[in-house]
């Protein structure tokens, strides 16, 4: 009975989350029952939510290790024009794929550096970049779309965005795939413990031999591959790049990892909670919508939800 309890304590945060997740179905199950009682809901979610869960799984990276990335939505729309020009380049999907990514870790490879060997903030940092990115991949890009119709029905397109069995979307399996492998990191691997002690004391950190500024630009770069990877899927999606790309999930992204759970003093995190908190946010405009309520409740009910997350998650770490 007492191991019962520590694990209930243990798991507090996630057991609050997912009660709030099932009081919020519910209710939308109420107030459209010819929306959230069909299945087809829930399919859409998983066809767009996780471009929003895989850039919440770095950014949970980077709470944890005390910092922040607000660079992270114009990573995606700069990766998805790499991959776009490598591919049309090369003709390969391959090249243009890992041209993208290896683009966004050194997006953030700088953000850490300049971060941790320079000692500027990293919200300055990051905001900085932010715009610093988008500016230059519009002027690159000279502000135009770039079709990539010839990768719908590819074997990779298949792999990445296709659904699979007609029904899954495939980036909904590598949303849950990557929340595997992130959580299997931070909590079963020794660099998540370095994460771990780097966000909660930097100082007790290296006292203990833990390279702090490894640690961090290895995050940031970590955030920058996964961010670039959702841009890149995000392409295939869309089969069309665009210079907005990732505009619109800033403000949802960072509210699926508050609603989650993880803290903004760095050294305590869930990847559970992030997983769940995509859905959660990506869910949100669509039920408010079927309720019957105009488009302009969803920012104020995005406020609501995470006071009242963090609210009861605070509370559940004090008992």
């Amino acid at each position: 009975m007492e191991n019962l309890l520590e694990r209930a304590k243990t798991y507090n945060t996630q057991l609050g989350l997912t009660f709030i997740a099932m009081l919020i179905l519910i209710l939308f199950m109420i107030t459209a029952p010819g929306t959230f009682l069909r299945g087809r809901i829930y399919i859409s979610f998983l066809s767009t939510t996780p471009f929003i869960g895989i850039a919440g799984l770095g950014l949970t990276l980077v709470l944890v290790s005390g910092e922040i990335d607000l660079s992270f939505t114009s990573v995606m729309a700069f990766a998805g024009y790499v991959f776009a020009v490598t591919m049309g380049f090369t003709g390969s999907i391959i090249l243009g794929i890992l041209a993208g990514m290896a683009a966004g870790a050194v997006v953030g490879m700088l953000n850490g550096m300049l971060v941790t060997l320079i000692g500027i903030p990293s919200i300055v940092v990051t905001l900085g970049m932010q715009f610093l990115i988008r500016g230059a991949t519009n002027i690159i890009a000279a502000g135009k779309a770039t079709t990539l119709t010839q990768i719908a029905g590819t074997p990779i397109y298949n792999i990445l965005v296709s659904e699979i069995g007609g029904v899954m979307p495939a980036q909904a399996i590598w949303f849950l795939v990557l929340a595997v492998l992130i959580w299997s990191l931070l909590f079963r691997h020794k660099f998540g413990d370095h994460i771990l002690f780097s966000g909660d004391n930097p100082e007790t950190a290296r006292m203990m031999g833990i390279s702090v500024t490894k640690t961090k630009i290895l995050v940031f770069m970590l955030f920058g591959v996964l961010a670039a990877f959702a841009g890149i899927l995000d392409s295939f999606r869309l089969r069309t790049w665009w210079p907005t790309m990732g505009q619109g999930y800033l403000m949802t992204t960072m509210a699926a990892v508050f609603v989650g759970g993880t803290s903004m003093f760095g050294g305590e995190g869930t990847v559970y909670g992030t997983f769940l908190g995509a859905f959660l946010i990506g869910s949100l405009e669509a039920g408010i919508v079927a309720a019957g309520l105009s488009g302009f409740w969803t920012r104020f009910i995005y406020g609501i939800l995470i006071l009242i997350a963090v609210t009861v998650h605070t509370v559940l770490r004090r008992t």
